[in-house]
């Protein structure tokens, strides 16, 4: 009856409520642990990840992480996920979005690469270079940068085209050309072996977030992931 069906419905509310009041009292009580299910494209998680999350496991030893590294936009909510690295516009209202910073490319090269080939003076000289190209499906590579001069686009051109940003950075160290990086991939590098070149420039910055399923409750440990990379990322992406 409809009657029955109003009944268990509030009954059903009011449990989920009790549950949900049982859940908050034991995080308070007990110290952080579980799993914690994370995922992000797999350059942002080599690079901005992997060395933050190592200190949360250092700090909280009982809390479990589980990473997934993939190009794929997973279902956070469908797959059980509580958290992901985001690159540009949120467009799932399931979803809460905390913003992480800009992310910002400059063009790298490998020292022996630049003393053998010269160091380009301006934008119009990476023309005459080799690059290590991110592969597109167009087959043409355009480099867009901004800077003093303003907007300019560059047609580049190389032997060497991939579609992993891991395997462009250790071809473009390894004296392969000119290329194309996240500038916060290649911080700590530079006096190795990765040179900025044109630190002028760079591409026009695109949004990363750090998103999570809408909820009312979210389990200490998840709070404390979210918290430690809001505030360990975001440097990283101005240098």
């Amino acid at each position: 009856t409809e009657a029955g069906r109003v009944y268990y419905e509030s009954v059903s509310r009011a449990l989920s409520g009790m549950d949900e009041a049982a859940a908050v009292v034991s995080e308070l009580q007990d110290a952080p642990h579980g799993r914690v299910r994370i995922t992000a494209p797999a350059d942002l998680g080599h690079w901005l990840l992997a060395p933050s999350l190592g200190r949360f496991a250092t700090r909280y030893p009982e809390v479990q992480l589980e990473v997934s590294l993939t190009q794929r936009i997973v279902d956070l909510v469908h797959e059980g996920f509580d958290l992901a690295l985001r690159i540009g516009k949120l467009a799932d209202n399931r979803l809460v979005a905390r913003a992480l910073g800009l992310v910002r490319a400059g063009i790298f090269a490998a020292p022996g690469y630049l003393k053998r080939r010269g160091r380009p003076r301006s934008v119009a000289d990476v023309a005459d270079h080799d690059c290590v190209l991110f592969r597109s499906v167009s087959g043409r590579a355009v480099w867009e940068l901004v800077g003093p001069a303003g907007r300019q686009k560059i047609d580049v051109r190389g032997a060497v085209a991939a579609d992993d940003n891991e395997f462009i950075r250790e071809a473009a160290a390894a004296g392969q050309g000119l290329t194309l990086l996240p500038i916060f991939a290649c911080y700590g590098r530079e006096k190795d072996d990765l040179q900025r070149v044109l630190p002028e420039y760079a591409t026009v910055g695109v949004p990363l977030q750090l998103v999570y399923p809408t909820a009312r409750f979210l389990p200490k440990r998840v709070v404390l992931l979210r918290d430690h990379l809001l505030k360990e990322l975001p440097p990283l992406l101005k240098v």
